[in-house]
Order: structure tokens, then sequence, then C-alpha cells
């Protein structure tokens, strides 16, 4: 007769090394749902090394590289450094990132989504690329500007210990706080503030990211989505194609090829039920 007292060490190394390795899958899947972090590429260069050029309105802001190289990108970052700056706008030295990174969203994602995220993060190869210097005529907008900006405008969230799983909740938690559609989809005033009274209601060209115009995707009949069925939002989401068989095009293209293509229909449902929910906003997109 054989006695066994506890977990033999191989046994609990293949358990950890098999929980690791599913951390990782749910951060990858979380990365994609997050549209594939694409203001951290440039479209046709190497993915996720940054450096692209955002316009704001006191000059224009370069995304970072994030993937593990040490020098350029966060490869000596620790976990919690990459979690302030993910969800407080924090760097790893101190100091404070624009809110063009839209941490106040990020806020509100669930601990286990952010530790996954991050762990998947780890494993992105290394490329060495810098990031160039912020360009503005407003010397102390990063010091002074940016907190005054976020005591007067920001709005952060409590980040839950899980992720709704299902239904009008998972759509809403999507759509905030990982999927962010509604980074885009809402409009800003002349200093990059949200207008919440315009709650995913889109904006027109010169005014959207990017200068493009992005589309209102509240559930009005005449100006947004009020005659879309779920499982139209659901052929956008997850192959950029229409109710009338034209495709998405610019940054909602992007996101759609590095990573909504990936997104499980029951999280595509999840935001099509969420977008249908909302109050209808009357807002016509040129």
């Amino acid at each position: 007769m054989l006695l066994f007292v506890g977990a033999m060490p191989w046994v609990s190394g293949i358990a950890q090394a098999q929980t690791a390795k599913d951390i990782v899958a749910r951060g990858q899947y979380i990365f994609e749902v997050a549209g594939g972090c694409a203001c951290h590429s440039v479209p046709k260069e190497t993915p996720n090394a940054g450096a692209r050029a955002f316009p704001i309105p006191f000059g224009t802001v370069y995304s970072t590289n994030i993937t593990s190289d040490k020098e350029t990108g966060l490869g000596n970052w620790t976990d919690q450094q990459i979690s302030d700056a993910m969800v407080k706008g924090i760097r790893n030295d101190g100091s404070r990132i624009l809110p063009v990174m839209p941490y106040e969203g990020y806020s509100g994602m669930a601990q286990e989504d952010l530790k996954a995220l991050i762990a998947y993060l780890r494993t992105l190869k290394p490329v060495k690329k810098a990031t160039p210097p912020l360009k503005t005529w407003a010397p102390f907008m990063r010091g002074l500007g940016t907190p005054l900006f976020l005591k007067v405008f920001a709005r952060f969230s409590d980040s839950p210990p899980q992720a709704p799983k299902s239904g009008i909740d998972r759509g809403r938690y999507l759509v905030e706080h990982v999927s962010l559609c509604v980074d885009c989809h809402t409009p800003r005033n002349f200093i990059g503030a949200p207008k919440r009274s315009l709650y995913l209601a889109g904006a027109g060209k010169n005014i959207g990211p990017l200068g493009q115009a992005v589309p209102n995707i509240t559930p009005d009949k005449e100006t947004g989505i009020g005659d879309w069925k779920r499982e139209d939002i659901v052929e956008v989401l997850i192959n950029g194609t229409k109710p009338d068989l034209d495709n998405v095009q610019g940054l909602m293209a992007e996101v759609v090829e590095h990573g909504y293509k990936n997104m499980a229909k029951e999280d595509a449902l999840a935001i099509a039920d969420y977008l249908k929910s909302i109050p209808p906003i009357k807002n016509k997109i040129n």
C-alpha cells in the first residue's frame, strides 16, 4: 500500500506552469478585446513598438513602446509600475502620463484582467525603439496642466476583483473599461475633455481621434445605430462589415484587425445589448 503525503514537486511544477500559461492566454484575449492596444503600433511598422503620433490641443504626443525591451520598452518595469501607468497615469519614474492614454477607462478594468494583461505584455518580443519626446508649446503641461485637467475632468473607477461574466453588465464593462468604445465615440471639447452629455454619440471629421470622423453608436434611429440588429453590431466588431456591406475604415479597421476579430461572439453580443440599452442621442455625423 502506497501513501502519498502532499503533492509531488513535479506535479506542483506542472500545475504552476499550467496556471501561468492560462493567465497569459487570458491576458492575450484581454489584449485583443482591447483592440490589440493599436495606438501603440504605427500602421505597417513593427507592432507594439510605439512612436505613433497623436495630435493634441497643445502639440503632439507619441505612444510608448510596450514590448519587453529593457531600454526602450517595459522590460525593466515591475508589474506594479505597469499597473500604475495603465490605471493611474504614472510612469515608473513618477512622471505623469498625458490623458491621451485612456487610463481613466482602464482604471475600471477588473483586477484579474489587469493581472493577466500585464502577464501577456511580458511575452511581447522586445523591440528597441525609443519614444519621441512630447512636442508642445506649453512646457509645463505635463507637470502642472495634467494634474489640473484630471482634477477638473477625470472620472476614475474602482477596479472590481472580477469582471462581469455576461449580459448588459458585461457589455458596459467592455465598452467603458476594456474595448474602450467610449474613448473614441464620445466627442471632446477644445482642450480634450469628453463631452459626457454626448456619450457614444460620435464626433465629426477633425474632431474625432486623429482627425477622423467616428459614428454615433447610440440607438438613435436617425443618426445612430437604432435600426441595427444585435447581429449587425457583432458583424462590425468581429469582421468589420457594416449592414450595408461596406467595410469600416480608419481606426476602427485597425482595432478589428489587431484584436476585435478574435472577440468571442458572447462578448460581442454583450456589447451589442449594452449599446442598444443606452439612451438614444440625436447627433448627426458628417
